[in-house]
């Protein structure tokens, strides 16, 4: 069997790994001449930038991969430091255990009382919003300063406009076993905080150059996917290199390229050029801040732009960097200002929810920006794939670089059992 991938982001190189692994042909197929995708790292005056995720999570799958490409030595590994949410004019922290939840300033006493009570509510359902969901699970100011800002925070989207069915799905489920949405979302949480932030020496993008040049015989940078053409049981997969013949195709890239891509091959692929994304960007600052941290999230009760900052300095030792974020769907107009602007803007509030001045480095506007997550994703249930052509995105599975590497090996394991 062979396999064609069209797309080299995480995604389709963790994928191009797994099927190698497993005795599987593939052919992997990119259209920019640089790997990763989201992920890309450059330097800027000397200061290494993330253009897209700031860390990672070293999860053992992400493990599997850093050994394969041998970029052990090149890992930086932060400690587990605390998570900020600025509400009521302050910075508090967020309470993944005990002593935090105790101790934390974003809940006064009868907001801890009130989420305490979590289980005591009717359970979560799919047709709700996130906001419903969470505003009645746990109380409006645990929604307002904790749950709303972490979880839409992820996103950049309003969890108000985000239904239950599409971005909540898995919890749900974990609630109906748990019998409670806290727990269930302190198990999610508290999984993930079990494995370290990490990035590497020359940023992420070092792991996806890393998995294309160990299988530089099977990606082909510069080399669009021009069309996908079914012939017979198989497809052909066309390039202006040429055409490839494969058993299996993956498409793992944004939802506008694979709407031209799977036109031939697939029901209802124009309902895919209608997933909402929501624009971002990022402002690359440059302080002196006397506290550590993985970051902050916004609440919603402030009078702000900025959606979070990822605190680069502290949790990677990147040169006194922070990364702002600003746009999403809570604020799409004031990315219609100019970068001397944006920068502005995020340096000045940065201060004021810091105290720390900031000078601005650089400014980089995400595109297309993050999957809303939202009521457009209600079109994928148009989308219908034939059989041996698959979808491995971030807007039809979960999102987060270790999200994309575990799909892709499920997906490596499935279809090497069809072999």
């Amino acid at each position: 069997m062979r396999v064609g991938i069209v797309g080299a982001g995480i995604t389709g190189l963790a994928l191009t790994h797994h099927l190698a692994a497993r005795g599987v042909d593939c052919v992997t197929v990119e259209a920019a001449a640089e790997p990763g995708g989201v992920m890309r790292s450059e330097r800027v005056d000397g200061v290494l930038l993330e253009r897209g995720p700031q860390r990672l999570r070293r999860t053992l799958e992400i493990d599997e991969l850093i050994e394969a490409v041998g970029l052990e030595a090149a890992v930086i590994e932060a400690e587990e430091l605390p998570m900020y949410v600025y509400a009521d004019g302050a910075l508090g922290e967020v309470p993944f255990d005990r002593r935090t939840f105790l101790s934390t300033d974003l809940l006064s006493w009868p907001g801890k009382l009130r989420l305490l009570a979590e289980p005591l509510t009717r359970a979560g359902r799919p047709t709700e919003s996130i906001a419903t969901v969470f505003d009645r699970k746990f109380g409006a100011e645990a929604y307002r300063n904790l749950f709303g800002p972490l979880y839409g925070g992820i996103y950049g989207s309003d969890p108000a406009e985000m239904p239950a069915r599409h971005a909540l799905a898995g919890l749900l489920e974990a609630e109906a076993e748990t019998h409670s949405l806290l727990r269930a979302f302190l198990r999610r949480v508290g999984g993930g905080r079990q494995f370290p932030p990490a990035s590497f020496e020359d940023g992420l993008q070092a792991l996806p150059r890393a998995l294309a040049e160990r299988y530089a015989d099977r990606v082909a940078l510069e080399t669009p996917a021009t069309d996908i053409e079914p012939d017979g049981d198989r497809y052909r997969l066309h390039t202006p290199d040429g055409t490839e013949a494969v058993d299996r195709v993956v498409v793992t890239t944004p939802a506008p390229a694979a709407a031209d891509l799977l036109a031939g091959v697939a029901e209802g692929t124009e309902a895919l050029r209608q997933l909402g994304y929501n624009p971002l960007a990022a402002v690359y600052l440059q302080a002196d801040l006397d506290r550590d941290g993985l970051g902050y999230q916004v609440g919603y009760g402030e009078d702000l732009h900025t959606l979070g900052v990822s605190w680069n300095a502290s949790m990677l030792g990147r040169d006194r960097l922070y990364t702002a974020f600003l746009g999403g769907m809570h604020d799409p107009a004031v990315l219609e200002r100019d970068d001397g602007a944006l920068g502005a803007i995020a340096a000045r509030e940065f201060e004021a929810v810091t105290g720390a001045p900031a000078s601005v480095l650089d400014v980089h506007r995400l595109e297309p920006g993050f999957p809303a997550w939202d009521g457009s994703w209600d079109a994928l249930e148009r989308v219908e794939t034939p059989p041996g052509v698959h979808l491995a995105t971030n807007y039809t599975g979960r999102m987060g670089i270790p999200s994309r590497v575990r799909e892709a090996r499920g997906l490596a394991e499935r279809l090497a059992g069809t072999a």
